[in-house]
């Protein structure tokens, strides 16, 4: 593990956490010298200079990696520790119940170690725990001698019917693997597929039934790599007839457990930025109210889900004129604790948020901009191709807003050398042939005034009426039309 590594698992742990893991490292030291200790220390305090200095010489090097190595794995002891004492999920406690059942059992208390695998059994049952569920039944067979044991038939029937299941989900863990996979090479290799073929002959090749497919999980797969897709090819027409039938498997349910909950919010989530990307934006809002709803009633979903939501229903609110609160909402989230949240989102949100000032002309947009500080492969890997290559074209995009056109200028040349070749390989012709409007633009700034040029551009928004094509389109409308780009995008979406 390499000392960044290790610093983010530090960082992991709250100040109260860090106090209780120097107290666990005391106790767990057999010898009064061990500098785990002071290592766990010096990282704490970021004093690079106590590291170096910690094993100086050459010859100790391998005993300094060996003492990194000791608090990495105490971190990790202690990391397992902590997660499994503060959940308070149903998965976990059918896990602490299988744990005590099975001590019980090795000391002849079968009367209460049934009792409890009992219990056990009911949770893995109601959270569809497969694999729990397999423990529980595979120990009560091996006890079946035991006096208060259930029927070795019934037993050796639930066993047999659960395997089938777990046989069912693990295709069905295949057919996501597989699935992400290949959208993995769509998004970083520029692999052109047709999605609904993919999707099809991935289920035939893993002989997945239809019916499989209607339950929380499978649907949420389903969806994420849908949504993953039609966000690379900025269609999202292609998937409706997935949501007709999975606007049905909602109705029809009642109540959801927690295992359950955690996918139905996602289902939600992608639900509404379907209707989002479709300017449905009402329909996406009532989706993202009652998310919030199940997240306010189960806090234990607000953080790995607050970001986006808040993100979407501020793009909702963004592009019905209600520009005000959208920034708002973004800029209270990146004024608050971002450390407990993923770096996706916050990338997510302060692109928004750039892209929300500059359309409307305003310079702190540029404050905003100054905050992407990673390089473009780091964005790359961590966002995607396509998401860097938007953020690229909107500096650009900006820099000539506000007459940086030298900057504009060194920013595009810099961009053709890097996505040109990439962009031609993916056939993404209309992203080069914006960019080709750009470099017109900024070579003759009064090319934007013939009609030809504005012929082009418009041209190339009917060929594609998605709703942030529309902002970058805008923005070069703007020039000509005198107006922020914000008013068109606004003036489009109530024409259409």
């Amino acid at each position: 593990m390499d000392m960044d590594t290790l610093s983010a698992l530090l960082n992991l742990l709250g100040d109260d956490d860090k106090k209780v893991f120097r107290s666990f490292l005391q106790r767990r030291n057999k010898r009064d010298d061990a500098r785990n200790i002071v290592l766990f220390d010096l990282l704490n305090t970021d004093d690079i200079g106590g590291v170096e200095k910690l094993y100086k010489k050459a010859k100790n090097r391998d005993s300094y990696h060996a003492l990194r190595k000791r608090l990495q794995d105490n971190l990790l002891l202690f990391l397992s520790h902590k997660t499994f004492e503060k959940s308070n999920s149903q998965s976990s406690e059918a896990m602490r119940l299988i744990i005590v059942s099975r001590f019980l059992l090795e000391n002849n208390l079968d009367k209460t170690a049934f009792k409890s695998l009992a219990k056990a059994e009911l949770l893995a049952v109601k959270l569809e725990e497969y694999n729990l569920l397999n423990d529980i039944l595979l120990l009560k067979i091996q006890y079946a001698h035991s006096a208060y044991a259930e029927n070795l038939e019934l037993l050796t029937d639930r066993l047999l019917i659960n395997q089938q299941q777990m046989q069912r989900e693990a295709k069905l863990n295949l057919a996501y693997a597989f699935l992400r996979q290949e959208l993995r090479d769509v998004n970083l290799k520029g692999k052109v597929v047709n999605l609904s073929t993919l999707i099809v002959n991935t289920i035939r090749k893993y002989q997945i039934a239809v019916s499989d497919l209607m339950n929380y999980k499978s649907i949420y797969q389903i969806l994420f790599i849908a949504n993953e897709y039609a966000a690379i090819y900025q269609d999202y027409r292609f998937i409706e007839r997935y949501i007709k039938r999975i606007h049905h498997f909602l109705k029809n349910q009642t109540k959801t457990n927690e295992q359950q909950l955690f996918y139905h919010l996602y289902v939600l989530y992608f639900l509404a930025n379907f209707h989002f990307r479709n300017k449905d934006f009402a329909p996406s809002r009532e989706y993202l109210v009652e998310m919030k709803l199940h997240m306010d009633a189960n806090s234990v979903y607000v953080t790995p889900f607050y970001p986006r939501q808040q993100l979407l229903f501020a793009l909702n609110l963004y592009f019905t004129g209600n520009s005000g609160d959208a920034t708002s909402i973004l800029q209270q989230i990146l004024l608050g604790s971002t450390q407990k949240y993923k770096q996706e989102d916050i990338e997510d949100i302060r692109i928004c948020l750039t892209m929300f000032l500059s359309l409307q002309h305003d310079h702190s947009c540029l404050r905003q901009l100054a905050m992407f500080q990673h390089t473009d492969l780091w964005y790359e890997k961590k966002m995607g191709m396509l998401w860097t290559i938007r953020k690229n074209l909107m500096e650009i995009l900006i820099h000539a807003q506000f007459e940086h056109l030298d900057l504009a200028v060194s920013r595009l040349n810099s961009f053709k050398r890097r996505y040109n070749a990439y962009l031609a390989s993916t056939h993404e012709e209309r992203v080069l042939q914006f960019v080709n409007f750009i470099e017109k633009y900024l070579i003759k700034p009064d090319v934007v005034f013939h009609p030809a040029f504005q012929q082009d551009v418009q041209h190339l928004l009917k060929a594609n009426q998605d709703i942030f094509h529309l902002c970058f389109l805008s923005w070069l409308m703007a020039t000509w039309k005198k107006k922020s780009a914000y008013q068109i995008v606004l003036e489009h979406l109530a024409s259409s």
